[in-house]
């Protein structure tokens, strides 16, 4: 007995008295803040974990925080960095909508918009003015869907992870620094990126928002060191370093970098201790913001991890086998419950308010399943009354199953939108918009807006009443005015050029039914009264004291028409697709009142009743790691719609065919026909910057054209000859729309090739009729 406790004593003394790198170390993984570049933490890891260094405990800032949760809740370096390098991730980071997860349910044919201001005006009529932040639909949801697993297994405290962790946030209002320990993970790394004027806080369950750890503690090892006691730190650095000396000289830098300084703590490089390691990547010429060098950056973590590995090895001396590592990770992952929803709910709002909000949600027998509670965090995203919206993800146990709950709040029910279009032909614009919006059991909303010019006027009122269910459905009246006058072309900066002898008015009230049963899909119910005056004149030469000829043409259309739209853009988009199939009905009572170029001199009347399919179809394809887009597009109208009672009259009924941005200002004679098909290329090359290249062709053949035959129309019979439409010219994307000059060619007599350039978006509102 004496030998063995001799024997024990022994070896506790040479266990004591040996170097730590022989003993079970324990170690600490500290990764910095830094925006983008923290994803080199990416490479770091996978590093480590190839070398078989071990990785006892973690704590992150910002986005080290991001990395460091997402390694802690049991994913590998190489699933972290495939998640990061696809296509996904860039819209999570950048608040760019998912293509494939938008509803067109609220949305309508695009309006000329460049800015949209919207104001929060609560019960006491205080109002506030919405930050225009990083939009974090995408990036919230992601979180939660990715750490609710490990958070789940874990039991909400970060020491049962598959590594513990720790991640800080700060508490701005009274000036200290949170650790997090516990909780909903994605709540814990969302306080800890929210970096001011960036990402808004999240308002955290006891009501408290936190903001990014990094403002004051970016490089955490004291904290490290107090939560878990280490044997040796690895600390990674990918934010800033205090200069050793005035950076005299350097201004570009300093003005660059002097928010960055004022805004997040800077890291001690000696704060790792005397035996632990520093890691810190060259990132010279990456900038916090280029998550779209993820490949990069990870290459450049890994790059520094290697120059350090002698140093690693010599400082731990504990290995971890890999096959095991693997195990343990795999038997973390599969304890996660069984991803069965049983519960959603709303909060943050009133009862009826967060009532209409759950209606959003289906459920699939007495459960939900994921893709419904994505499909209905969605359909509330759409609205930007909802845009602040937060959702969580949470297991529990009484019901053996996972909670989806949706923080929401108040944004904007009060929006105001403004346009404008400047160009070098005579049809500049200008464009108002305003909204309201009340939320009780059903959402109401109160629009009008107004385009104001010499070519184009118009003026619409809406009044909206929205339901949620299963598939909800909008009802919606509206009256729409709109003017296009082809004569008095005198634009905004007092050009005055003759065009066209033709002006056009019509007056539609009604409204639509609608749902959105898919993804970036519309169905509408479409009816009304309309009326439409178009005055003319007959002749290509026209007098001052001449009177036009005058066709008011008054009825009644329904149209079905089933559309969807996933284009990246509203004008010059490169990619994605649109298609539209429609179907109108239309009967009226057409009155002619001659003018002084008319042969046909005495009024006259005709009923008409006519049919109408229209289907269009464009879509974009990448080329070149998407550096390079092709679209595809074509056109179809078939409709029954007879001869008017003059030529001109036929012509400015007709469908017209606006295959180029400003076709629409254009009146041309063989571009309006009840009956055409078309098809066209467009092809988009990006020069540098946000100067792209864009060139368009088409070609379109009437079936059954009109004729001009003594100012009356007649019907030919057959196809016409293919007309041929092109243009090409650069882009230049502003924050108030595109900057465009093009060469275009009409095949038309009177308007054959120009040169075109406009400031704005060209868009105008349907006619009544289309």
């Amino acid at each position: 007995m004496i030998k063995v406790l001799h024997f024990t004593f022994c070896v506790l003394l040479l266990l004591l008295g040996c170097p730590t790198s022989l003993r079970a170390q324990k170690v600490g993984l500290v990764l910095s803040g830094g925006g983008a570049k923290g994803l080199a933490h990416i490479g770091v890891l996978k590093q480590l974990e190839a070398n078989g260094i071990p990785i006892d405990y973690i704590i992150g800032t910002s986005m080290g925080a991001v990395v460091g949760a997402m390694y802690s809740a049991g994913y590998s370096p190489r699933e972290i960095e495939q998640i990061v390098l696809s296509p996904q991730f860039q819209y999570w980071v950048s608040g760019k909508q998912l293509q494939d997860k938008t509803f067109n349910y609220l949305t309508a044919e695009p309006d000329p918009s460049a800015l949209r201001l919207g104001v929060a005006i609560d019960s006491a009529l205080r109002a506030r003015v919405v930050p225009n932040l990083v939009n974090d639909i995408n990036l919230n949801l992601a979180l939660a869907r990715l750490l609710a697993p490990a958070g789940a297994t874990c039991g909400y405290n970060f020491d049962k992870l598959f590594v513990p962790y720790r991640c800080l946030a700060a508490e701005i209002f009274t000036r200290t620094q949170v650790v997090q320990k516990g909780g909903n993970l994605a709540d814990a790394v969302r306080n800890s990126m929210a970096v001011p004027l960036a990402f808004r806080p999240i308002r955290n369950p006891d009501g408290r928002y936190l903001f990014d750890g990094g403002i004051y503690n970016n490089f955490p090892t004291d904290v490290m060191r107090r939560e878990f006691q280490p044997d040796i730190i690895i600390g990674v650095n990918v934010g800033d370093v205090a200069f050793e000396k005035y950076p005299f000289k350097k201004d570009d830098e300093l003005l660059t970098n002097a928010l960055v300084f004022l805004g997040a703590n800077v890291a001690d490089t000696t704060s790792v201790g005397r035996n632990g390691i520093f890691i810190q990547p060259n990132l010279e010429g990456i900038g916090a913001t280029d998550f779209d060098r993820a490949r990069t950056l990870i290459g450049r973590g890994d790059t520094a991890t290697q120059r350090k590995l002698a140093l690693i090895r010599q400082r731990i001396g504990r290995r971890v086998d890999t096959l095991e590592l693997q195990r343990r990770r795999l038997a973390f992952q599969q304890a996660a419950p069984t991803p069965r929803f049983v519960q959603v709910r709303v909060q943050g709002l009133r009862a009826d308010q967060n009532g209409y909000a759950e209606r959003f949600f289906r459920r699939s027998g007495s459960t939900y399943n994921l893709d419904d509670l994505e499909e209905g965090y969605y359909r509330l995203a759409a609205d930007d009354y909802f845009r602040n919206i937060y959702p969580r993800i949470r297991y529990d146990a009484a019901q053996q199953g996972y909670v989806f709950s949706v923080d929401a709040q108040q944004n904007n029910n009060v929006a105001a939108e403004v346009g404008f279009a400047l160009s070098t032909r005579p049809i500049d614009n200008l464009y108002f918009g305003i909204e309201f919006k009340y939320l009780r059991s059903l959402l109401y909303s109160v629009g009008a807006n107004v385009s104001l010019g010499r070519f184009y006027n118009g003026a619409q009122g809406n009044f909206r009443i929205n339901v949620p269910g299963r598939v909800p459905f909008f009802v919606q009246p509206q009256i729409t005015y709109n003017q296009w006058d082809y004569q008095n072309t005198g634009g905004l900066l007092g050009r005055d050029v003759l065009n066209t002898q033709v002006r056009q008015q019509d007056t539609k009230v009604g409204g639509q039914i609608g749902i959105s049963p898919r993804y970036r899909a519309r169905v509408a119910l479409d009816l009304g009264a309309f009326y439409n005056v178009d005055n003319y004149s007959n002749t290509a030469e026209i007098n001052s004291t001449d009177v036009l000829a005058r066709t008011s043409f008054k009825g009644g259309t329904a149209a079905v028409r089933f559309a969807r739209n996933s284009l990246n853009r509203k004008q010059y988009a490169v990619a994605g697709r649109r298609y539209v199939v429609s179907l109108r009905g239309v009967t009226g009572t057409e009155a002619y009142t001659p003018g002084t170029t008319s042969l046909l001199q005495t009024e006259a009347s005709r009923h008409h009743d006519w049919l109408q399919l229209r289907a269009a179809y464009e879509r974009y394809v990448p080329l070149r790691g998407e550096k390079q887009a092709w679209g595809y597009f074509g056109e179809l109208v078939a409709s029954s719609q007879g001869r008017f009672l003059n030529y001109r009259s036929s012509l400015t009924s007709a469908p017209v065919f606006t295959p180029l941005v400003d076709s629409r200002t254009l009146f041309l004679d063989h571009y309006r026909a009840p009956r055409y098909v078309a098809v066209g290329l467009r092809y988009n090359q990006p020069i540098f910057g946000n100067f792209e290249w864009r060139s368009e062709i088409y070609t379109h053949v009437n079936f059954n054209p009109f004729e001009d035959v003594d100012q009356l129309a007649e019907l030919r019979r057959g196809f016409s000859r293919p007309y041929l439409t092109g243009s090409t010219g650069l882009i230049f994307t502003t924050p108030v729309g595109p900057l465009a000059v093009h060469a275009t060619y009409y095949d038309d007599p009177h308007h054959r090739f120009a040169v075109y350039g406009h400031l704005g978006y060209i868009l105008f509102r349907s006619r009544s009729l289309e």
